[in-house]
């Protein structure tokens, strides 16, 4: 409700507030997975809703609830992902889960959430496109490797890329982010860059 913003290249954009604020609704309104009720959002020009499959192409997301191939093993759903996407990366992909700490070789439906969620960092952050977008993307991960998904955030950053994520967490916004946007009840009440 309200919510105007832009987040040039380069930029990691923060999203906080408590749960049911909307962060996860703006992300999937940038993602086109919803419609706008009113006003618009858009990612380089294209309508994030009517031009999706176009937006798709420049965006690697994250969803908070991310689903997997339960019967593939950790490295065949990496090279999956690798394989549909012009922009996916394989060797950069088992590059990440090895940051990460990821056994790919072990079987999706046999590993952990925190396992799976590294997974899903690994397809995500492997990709070669100007915008991430991560909903929680540390949620489920200990300390060490939250420290490593930060890194990579911030590696991003300098690749000139733009990463949108939400958080709960303060202190890994304040870490990374160059600009914070907290949300109440859907409206945006504070933008600092």
């Amino acid at each position: 409700d309200g919510c105007t913003f832009s987040a040039p290249a380069g930029q990691v954009c923060g999203l906080l507030g408590p749960n049911g604020s909307g962060k996860t609704t703006l992300l999937r309104l940038l993602m086109g997975f919803l419609r706008p009720t009113a006003g618009s959002a858009t990612i380089d020009g294209l309508d994030c809703y009517a031009d999706r499959v176009r937006v798709h192409q420049l965006v690697s997301y994250l969803p908070g609830d991310a689903r997997l191939f339960r019967n593939m093993k950790g490295r065949k759903v990496l090279e999956f992902f690798s394989q549909v996407r012009p922009d996916g990366d394989f060797k950069r992909a088992m590059q990440i889960a090895d940051r990460l700490g990821l056994d790919a070789s072990r079987q999706v439906a046999k590993c952990s959430t925190g396992m799976r969620q590294k997974l899903a960092l690994a397809a995500v952050l492997s990709m070669n496109c100007p915008l991430l977008i991560l909903d929680e993307p540390t949620s489920n991960l200990d300390p060490t490797v939250r420290g490593e998904v930060l890194a990579l955030i911030r590696e991003a950053r300098q690749a000139d890329r733009t990463v949108i994520f939400s958080s709960h967490v303060m202190s890994e916004v304040e870490q990374v982010c160059d600009r914070v946007i907290i949300l109440r009840e859907g409206k945006p009440v504070h933008d600092q860059v």
